[in-house]
């Protein structure tokens, strides 16, 4: 009759299994969340990539038909490449001040991160950039 009691109640797992069991699970969390948590940041660096890749586009395309770069300011800037961005607005910038204000620099000096404008553009070399510390070398 012992064994039979016995084996009844070793049925179950113990309280030292049970915590063992959920220490590795906590411990596969801990190195898997990291992962996890920094597809924010990279959907946000492809997002502002995409959003430069498609303004530069449209400023190439300006020049091929007009023979100069668009803009002396940021409202002519903007429409010069109204009909290239397929009528689509002005992209926002997913990062840094995160709206569609635009700097433009007549200089033709590099472009340096500066001011409170969401992207930086120049309107003699065509060369537009976010302005964005960490971003301006996209």
């Amino acid at each position: 009759m012992r064994t039979q009691n016995k084996q009844q109640r070793r049925s179950g797992f113990t309280l030292v299994e049970l915590v063992v069991v959920v220490l590795i699970i906590g411990i596969l969390a801990a190195a898997a969340a990291p992962k996890m948590f920094d597809t924010a940041n990279e959907a946000k660096d492809s997002s502002a990539e995409q959003s430069l890749s498609v303004i530069r586009d449209a400023i190439e395309l300006y020049k091929a038909e007009n023979g100069s770069y668009p803009g002396t300011d940021e409202a002519t800037f903007k429409a010069g490449l109204d009909t290239f961005l397929r009528g689509k607005s002005f992209p926002t910038c997913p990062v840094g001040n995160k709206d569609d204000t635009v700097r433009v620099q007549t200089s033709g000096a590099a472009l340096t991160v500066s001011g409170t404008q969401s992207w930086a553009y120049d309107n003699l070399t065509g060369e537009l950039i976010i302005n964005f510390t960490g971003y301006d070398n996209l």
